[in-house]
């Protein structure tokens, strides 16, 4: 086994004692990119020489004992709609192909400040719209367990390098569900924290009301101890919780004796592939041997879920690109251009892919002077609902489970000339945004050597619960 194949939390503690140095981990994630890069493609700009910079710097830190961050020395990978200062962020577009932001990202931030080690920006859907990061300016990512398949999305590279140990951690963002599908998908731990939890100063607007950046790792101490780094208030973000982060990793080792969890009937009916059901219900079987009560539950409005995360998620789009004009930043369409109006519409046209032109129609046509009150107003008084459910539901369990994906990792391709097909692949995640909760993804085993993800949900701001559960379900699993 290489050291980039470790958990963060061994390789913190191999540094401490003096075992490794960190430039001797930050090589062997760069010799693991060098190996799988041209087969899996997880990332869009690599870092190698500032990677070994910051590694050193790490060693002299560890050296003289001095300001040794919490990930000091360890390889993380940044998704490319975070803003990274002097680093190209492309949220994989054309239009920003060349972007080079002044700042970091307030999460990118938190990371440096505790000595991470950044190799690179991965691969994402376009502007974070797609469940399979095909919808790249800049190519697909192929999933490590069979590079015939997606490895989900939006956050599909940040997954993708976790899983094959070009970053021994990474940062994703979900929407609604970017970080929690492609961890199913790859075989990894993914979390989406409660929104406000994480800044979202320097993260790339998609869908302001949904967006949330969180952490992919192999294991759920890592995903746990990277949470506690990238957490807490942030007065540049005024969506921003302003409540104490409590130390999520004091969360894991209670176990669940005692714990009741709830299983909505509406997330176990027609279209759940039986081979994934069984996986979920083999998890929840030792969960339950272990001492959990799991008891049925029910939210109703989650048939609603889809469409109304479609209405909202793509009005919040269209305002928000609104602002890529080709006239302050980023990419301009050249040529002969009559005037401004035409210069707008060729930049948008030669800038924009497809599926992100098809998200800004439809968001600006539920916003229209004739349809806003009919889709746009009616979807949000439905989010509302969405919400009350879940409220109802966690005032009576713990947490809640569920699958992550209706279905396996799917072909490259396979799905591309159906958006609702691709869009109905969220079906099991787009609530939890709407709702602004957390969850986790943990692996629950695999059908056809294919991975699949066992999603953990709880109330707002109870990451500890949701860690907790996925923690000991994590440990049973390796018994």
């Amino acid at each position: 086994m290489e050291l980039c194949d470790l958990s963060a939390t061994e390789l913190l503690n191999m540094m401490r004692r003096g075992e490794v140095t960190s430039v001797d981990v930050t090589r062997s994630a760069l010799k693991r990119i060098e190996e799988k890069e041209k087969t899996i493609r997880a990332f869009i700009t690599l870092t190698p020489e500032l990677a070994l910079e910051l590694a050193a710097e790490a060693d002299q830190r560890w050296q003289h004992q001095e300001k040794v961050g919490r990930l000091n020395g360890v390889p993380v990978a940044i998704k490319d709609v975070l803003c990274t200062k002097g680093i190209r962020t492309t949220c994989a577009s054309r239009i920003l192909s060349n972007y080079n932001p002044p700042y970091n990202a307030t999460a990118v931030q938190r990371l440096l400040d505790e000595g991470a080690v950044i190799v690179g920006k991965t691969n994402m859907d376009e502007f974070a719209m797609g469940s399979s990061t095909e919808n790249s300016a800049f190519g697909p990512t192929r999933n490590p367990v069979d590079p015939e398949r997606v490895p989900g999305g939006s956050s599909g590279g940040s997954a993708a390098a976790v899983a094959t140990g070009e970053a021994v951690l990474a940062v994703g963002t979900d929407t609604g569900g970017s970080i929690r599908q492609p961890a199913a998908f790859c075989g990894v731990v993914g979390m989406k924290p409660t929104y406000g939890r994480v800044s979202r100063y320097g993260l790339i607007a998609y869908a302001s009301s949904l967006d949330q950046a969180g952490p992919f790792a192999r294991t759920v101490e890592d995903c746990a101890l990277l949470l506690n780094i990238i957490s807490g208030h942030d007065p540049k973000d005024s969506t921003s919780a302003s409540l104490p982060v409590p130390d999520y990793i004091q969360a894991l080792g209670k176990g669940v004796k005692g714990l009741k969890i709830g299983l909505p009937k509406e997330y176990f009916i027609k279209g759940l592939d039986e081979a994934v059901r069984e996986k979920v219900m083999d998890a929840v079987g030792l969960l339950a041997r272990e001492g959990a009560d799991v008891v049925d539950i029910s939210l109703p409005h989650t048939p609603y879920a889809i469409s109304t995360y479609y209405l909202i998620a793509t009005a919040e789009a269209s305002s928000n690109l609104a602002r890529y004009d080709g006239v302050k930043y980023g990419y301009r369409a050249d040529g002969d251009i009559e005037d401004t109006i035409h210069m707008y519409e060729e930049t948008r046209y030669a800038g924009f892919g497809k599926e992100v032109k098809r998200r800004i129609m439809l968001g600006t046509y539920v916003l229209s002077a004739g349809y806003y009150e009919a889709y746009y107003l009616k979807a949000q008084k439905v989010r509302t609902l969405i919400k009350e459910d879940f409220d109802r539901a966690l005032e009576t369990v713990d947490c809640i489970i569920t699958p992550v994906s209706p279905c396996l990792p799917f072909r490259i391709g396979e799905k591309l000339g159906d958006p609702l097909q691709m869009y109905l692949v969220d079906v099991y995640t787009v609530s939890l945004n709407l709702a602004g909760l957390p969850a986790i993804s943990v692996p629950c085993g695999d059908v056809d050597s294919l991975p699949v993800g066992l999603q953990i949900i709880g109330k707002a701001f109870d990451e500890q619960m949701v860690l907790q559960v996925a923690y000991a379900y994590e440990q049973l699993r390796k018994g």
